[in-house]
């Protein structure tokens, strides 16, 4: 079960943006036969269109079109599928994504290069294009403006909970919407944006505002989490802005509006990224690993990465065992240059149980064990030898995680 977490509720259209999900047949041997694994997403013309993603050297047929489409035509249409990753399907993957595109681009009566593809699951597999070509017409025709919160369905693999949320904020006295949803829930690690998201705004902005502003965001959240250290090849995270609200254009030099975007932006994606963490596979505890007393914030989440990526660490955290051990061996095998151990402290929650390297002379069992009882602990550690800070979210190490992933195929 997810930890904290709900299928969203109230997720607001957008205006200039409409979406669909369908039953392809693509989950046929998954378990999840029958159920909605295909969506769509309509962009008005004239939309700006921002994305990264994953760095994968082996990303997937999806992801090598969609940077090709992307470099020749403003897109119109984004279509998901899951059950199916398309990756490691060489030249057929790649014209097994272009047919399904062109089948969009005929029922929607747009250029095949206004299409975006995105897949998401099993590896190796082909992709079924008979039964998606079939199921394509049906899905532009229902498109509607608030079908968010079935194509966040649509779009799940071992998600357990569909991701989405949505803000508002007021720009020159006129409200600006935005709406994310967002699919992932295993091979979830920092490269990128580790899993499928989908973000759209009412606003009008310039090209390289709403890139910047999408780099900036995706560093702040989906690259600030993992959940077992495996970066995907089919990661991608798309913002569209379609200038179909009221506010004013946003760009560089409109400050105040742009500023309070960005934060929007950000927030709206920490929302997804942590949700992703939440719903990791096999999850029972929400864990934030804060490093502190950096030289820079590139070694801090070093740090922090190295004892989010633990396996101990992660299983400790299963058992509620307040190992800090395990904690300070991760944080000394990070890798940083002329780090001393006389200068760490380690803190779950409020309770110091490192100081100065060594176990805090104050510091009880029983505190420890208080401390990660809940469904969410807060690690911090203080490096003890400069001001810089970050963090990065994860979550545990269940038994789980080993079954869902040894029966991820069967």
């Amino acid at each position: 079960m997810a930890v904290g977490l709900s299928a969203p509720v109230g997720l607001l259209p957008v205006a200039g943006v409409r979406l669909g999900a369908t039953a392809a047949g693509i989950r046929t041997g998954t378990g999840k036969g029958g159920e909605a694994d295909l969506a769509l997403l309509e962009i008005a013309p004239g939309s700006t269109v921002a994305a990264v993603f994953t760095r994968n050297a082996f990303c997937a047929a999806p992801v090598i079109l969609a940077r090709r489409h992307l470099a020749r035509c403003a897109p119109r249409y984004f279509l998901v599928n899951a059950g199916n990753a398309n990756a490691g399907t060489g030249e057929a993957g790649l014209a097994d994504a272009r047919a399904c595109c062109e089948a969009v681009a005929t029922a929607a009566n747009c250029p095949v290069e206004a299409v975006l593809p995105f897949s998401t699951g099993v590896i190796g597999e082909r992709l079924p294009v008979d039964e998606m070509r079939a199921a394509i017409p049906g899905l532009v025709a229902g498109l509607a403006p608030d079908g968010w919160a079935q194509a966040a369905r649509a779009i799940m693999t071992t998600d357990t909970v569909p991701k989405g949320c949505s803000r508002r904020i007021t720009v020159d006295g006129r409200d600006v919407t935005l709406t994310g949803i967002a699919k992932g829930s295993g091979m979830i690690c920092p490269d990128m944006a580790t899993m499928l998201a989908f973000i759209a705004t009412d606003a009008a902005a310039a090209p390289d505002f709403l890139q910047q502003c999408l780099h900036r965001a995706v560093a702040r959240s989906f690259n600030c989490i993992t959940v077992d250290g495996d970066t995907s090849t089919n990661d991608a995270c798309v913002l569209a802005a379609t200038g179909a609200g009221e506010a004013p254009p946003l760009d560089q030099a409109s400050s105040s509006g742009a500023a309070a975007f960005e934060a929007a932006l950000t927030d709206l994606c920490v929302a997804l990224a942590q949700a992703i963490v939440r719903d990791g596979e096999g999850a029972t505890r929400f864990i934030t690993v804060e490093v502190c007393g950096g030289r820079d914030e590139a070694e801090c989440r070093q740090v922090a990465y190295t004892v989010a990526h633990s396996p101990l660490v992660k299983t400790a955290c299963f058992a509620g065992d307040p190992n800090w051990g395990r904690i300070l061996a991760a944080v000394g095998r990070a890798g940083l240059e002329g780090l001393e151990v006389g200068g760490i402290d380690i803190f779950l929650d409020g309770v110091c149980i490192v100081r100065g390297g060594a176990r805090a002379p104050e510091y009880t069992e029983a505190q420890g064990v208080a401390a990660m009882a809940g469904e969410e602990i807060r690690i911090r550690i203080d490096l003890g030898r400069g001001q810089a800070q970050g963090q990065v979210w994860t979550c545990d190490l269940s038994c789980d995680y080993v079954r869902i992933n040894a029966e991820y195929r069967t």
